[in-house]
């Protein structure tokens, strides 16, 4: 297939950015014929920013010309706020490609694209009403929460028509967004998938010397907890990873045997996960199919994570708990510890997880499937 990929990489780089990345080059190493065009938010200034979200993107000429200059069968468009919008589905479906929407997130309904608000998940704002988000600064400042409360009330309706197929990656996620607006009947579910050469054959977390937690240190990953658990214990907890909630999560885990070794290379984050004994993942945001989680089960890593979002879809077969409940994780996180047999177990789930739902295989299969009823599908392109 000749397949372009649209992506408007965000200000801090993170998840979505490198299922991006593995996309393309899963497709390409399979023999279809792939451009990738991205837009970024990095040194855009605010006011450009907010003509493009409230525009509806800026530059559709130049979508169509790559669809028509890569004879693209599908457009396979990622986050779309603000530079590509609704008119680069428009113009993607007009220059003849069928569209496929991968949301991997809340941003269709929600500014800050994670649901979450003082410290608990937040559903106020629905379909076309944002007014929430303004109501509660939830971009920060009165000016920027306006712009996006407007840019996605008049987005909603034309991404939804301009979209021949939806992709969500929970099954969480994706009821979420049908509640919003989403057509069930154009929406497939596709867990994010891990590259083949990137799983492991066996588990070695029988000998892990750890517990290891990683990703964007803020209130909404529930790391506080993490560290309350691990120092009640008494097992060693390395934590990867920086942000605004680092200072107070070192005050945290002082006195006790709790790293924070802050942000590392992706190749050093994979060391550590495989000579780690377990990985916690204790969110209290709605994480839809979080790296963190995945990357531990490619490894044989047995999970500890929460019962939020699409968690328990990706660990039925390891441990869930409430993301406050310390005295649980605490609990688990000791059993685990002192037990090679019971993390030997766990890690070969993790891997039989992994074989049967993030796949690479799998999931080529089922994405050219959506392709297919993309292009079979379309509908005509509108401006409405």
């Amino acid at each position: 297939m000749r397949i372009l990929v649209l992506h408007n990489r965000y200000r801090a780089v993170g998840g979505e950015e490198r299922a991006v990345s593995n996309l393309v080059e899963m497709l390409r190493r399979r023999g279809h014929a792939v451009r990738l065009l991205e837009r970024s938010s990095v040194g855009l200034a605010r006011a450009q920013a907010a003509r493009a979200l409230i525009g509806g993107g800026v530059g559709p000429d130049e979508v169509a010309t790559a669809v028509r200059e890569l004879g693209a069968d599908v457009v396979h468009a990622h986050n779309v706020h603000p530079r590509f919008g609704w008119r680069a589905l428009a113009a993607a479906g007009g220059a003849g490609a069928g569209v496929v929407l991968h949301l991997h997130n809340l941003r269709l309904f929600c500014a800050i694209g994670i649901a979450f608000r003082d410290g608990h998940p937040c559903f106020e704002c629905h379909r076309r009403n944002t007014l929430p988000g303004v109501v509660h600064r939830c971009r920060g400042s009165v000016g920027e929460s306006v712009t996006y409360a407007a840019g996605l009330s008049l987005q909603h309706p034309r991404l939804l028509a301009n979209a021949d197929r939806f992709i969500a990656v929970s099954e969480f996620t994706a009821g979420q967004l049908m509640a919003n607006g989403m057509p069930g009947r154009r929406a497939d579910v596709l867990p994010n998938f891990i590259p083949s050469r990137a799983v492991r054959r066996r588990s070695a977390a029988a000998s892990g010397a750890y517990g290891l937690a990683s990703g964007r240190l803020v209130p909404e990953k529930g790391f506080d907890t993490a560290i309350a658990a691990a120092r009640a214990a008494r097992v060693p907890l390395v934590i990867a990873g920086d942000g605004p909630d680092a200072p107070r999560l070192r005050a945290l885990a002082s006195g006790g045997d709790v790293r924070l070794i802050g942000r590392v290379a992706p190749e050093r984050l994979a060391e550590l996960r495989r000579a780690a004994a377990f990985v916690v993942v204790p969110s209290r945001c709605d994480d839809a199919c979080p790296y963190s989680a995945t990357e531990a089960l490619a490894d044989g890593v047995p999970v500890i994570g929460s019962t939020r979002g699409g968690l328990p879809e990706l660990l039925g077969r390891q441990l869930t708990l409430d993301s406050d409940d310390v005295d649980g994780w605490t609990s688990q996180m000791n059993r685990l510890w002192r037990d090679p047999a019971a993390r030997a177990e766990l890690g070969e789930r993790a891997l039989q997880t992994t074989r049967e739902l993030l796949s690479e295989e799998i999931y080529h299969d089922r994405l050219i499937r959506i392709y297919d009823q993309a292009r079979v599908n379309r509908r005509p392109a509108t401006g409405d």
